[in-house]
């Protein structure tokens, strides 16, 4: 036995299953406290990716020791516990703290006597990555402003009218003043739509009458009050009416919808199961948040109403954005999440990496740059999409699985091949996006600080 191994009496709830030594792993020296090693609980049956895969994947501190027996002596509580896991695809589950450590069983090529890895990962974080990774799903998070949609209220479009009226008084450059005339009148008409839906609860486009249709918006907890809003939804223009706060009037939207969200959004969801996980970080204020969410995604097929108020976060102006903060219930880990921003720099440094950044939706500045491309702005980020989940599982079945299986208890930690990370299948932001705008999407095997005012 090792100078530096601790000996531990194993529990699972009152009863005492034997007794193991956990022993140094990868250069780290971790003692259970009191050294008893209490099991809380078993994970679920993963039935598709052994737990080594998994906590390879999502655990930050690889493994923290090892775990064999202290003496010749068989202990038949002990045996079960590593057969059931070994065969079931299940681990030993002992918390500490805001910790879980993972009793991982593993086959040996010497001993017959039950000998275990243990990593610890964030509380949750286990069984959510499980589910993920054995339906094949990784996770999605989506800004809102200027990356999915414009909205004004009646000042911000009237502090953008009076603006461009001042720069366009002391523009020399015809060019330039031209294409600034043009914003202007885009303003100017938009906010004439939004005048007549607060005023009168309807509008005329092109000589057609739209009135307000009423939405009920799902309660999102028992606290919360029952909302209807009055909206009218301009289809062909991807234009959505609505009021923030439906007993003021003050508070009506005018909101643009990028286009070809419906081309991305469906991939998500493609034949009824889910390929990505989907979140919101904004720094939207949260109402205005939620129901910009609703528009978007009308149906609740991306996040479900039980789901929402976890998973749209706001963050105060003038933070940066963190994946952490996003999956703070140990909802999935960050290399097994993306980002859609119009913006890299409003993330933490560490997760600039997993952004895949969009140009800034400017419907009114330059409306043509959505149709310039032959391949809409929103289509290119779907396939960028598609590529980084078949990239993921490509690597994660075609590398990490296939070598974890020849893995023994004996082997050094260093050993084990890369786990997958989402950072390593992006594309810098200097890259343009062309180079994977005609990718084809195929099918894999089994205003930013503020909301406007």
């Amino acid at each position: 036995m090792s100078r530096l191994a601790f000996k531990s009496v194993v529990y699972h709830g009152y009863l005492r299953l034997g007794e193991l030594n956990a022993v140094p792993a990868n250069g780290q020296s971790f003692q259970f406290p009191n050294n008893e090693i209490r099991i809380h609980h078993i994970s679920p049956i993963s039935d598709r990716c052994p737990p080594l895969s998994i906590l390879h994947t999502v655990s930050s501190s690889s493994v923290r020791c090892k775990l064999e027996p202290s003496s010749p002596v068989e202990q038949a509580n002990l045996i079960n516990l590593h057969v059931s896991c070994l065969y079931e695809s299940k681990t030993a589950v002992v918390l500490l703290g805001d910790e879980e450590i993972h009793l991982v069983a593993m086959p040996s090529k010497q001993k017959k006597s039950p000998c275990f890895w243990c990593f610890s990962v964030p509380l949750g974080l286990y069984e959510s990555s499980l589910g993920l990774l054995n339906l094949r799903c990784l996770a999605i998070v989506f800004d809102l402003d200027e990356t999915l949609i414009v909205a004004n209220t009646m000042k911000s479009f009237g502090d953008r009218i009076e603006a461009l009226r001042g720069w366009i008084a002391r523009e020399t450059d015809s060019v330039r003043m031209l294409g600034m005339s043009a914003e202007l009148k885009r303003y100017v008409d938009d906010r004439a739509l939004l005048k007549q839906y607060a005023d009168s609860n309807c509008v005329v486009d092109n000589g057609k009458m739209y009135k307000v249709q009423v939405e009920e918006v799902p309660q999102l907890s028992d606290s919360h009050e029952k909302v209807v809003r009055p909206v009218i939804r301009l289809q062909e223009k991807n234009i959505i009416l609505t009021r923030i706060n439906p007993k003021m009037r003050d508070t009506s939207v005018l909101v643009r919808l990028r286009p070809a969200w419906d081309d991305l959004s469906s991939y998500l969801t493609a034949k009824g199961r889910k390929r990505f996980e989907v979140y919101v970080c904004t720094m939207a204020e949260r109402d205005y948040a939620l129901e910009m969410w609703r528009l978007l995604d009308p149906k609740a097929q991306l996040i479900n109403k039980k789901q929402l108020l976890n998973r749209v976060v706001c963050v105060k102006p003038g933070s940066r954005k963190s994946l952490l903060n996003v999956f703070q219930d140990g909802n999935c880990h960050p290399k097994m999440a993306m980002v859609i921003d119009d913006h890299s720099t409003v993330w933490e440094d560490r997760d600039q990496p997993r952004v895949h950044v969009v140009p800034p939706f400017a419907p009114y500045f330059a409306p043509q740059a959505e149709a310039a491309s032959d391949v809409p702005v929103l289509c290119v980020a779907r396939n960028v999409v598609c590529s980084v989940r078949g990239s993921f599982f490509k690597e994660f079945d075609g590398n990490l699985l296939s070598k974890i299986s020849k893995v023994f208890y004996e082997d050094e930690v260093v050993t084990l091949p890369h786990a997958p990370d989402v950072s390593n299948y992006l594309m810098s932001e200097g890259k343009h996006a062309d180079d994977v705008a005609d990718m084809p999407v195929e099918e894999i095997p089994d205003v930013k600080s503020k909301h406007p005012s």
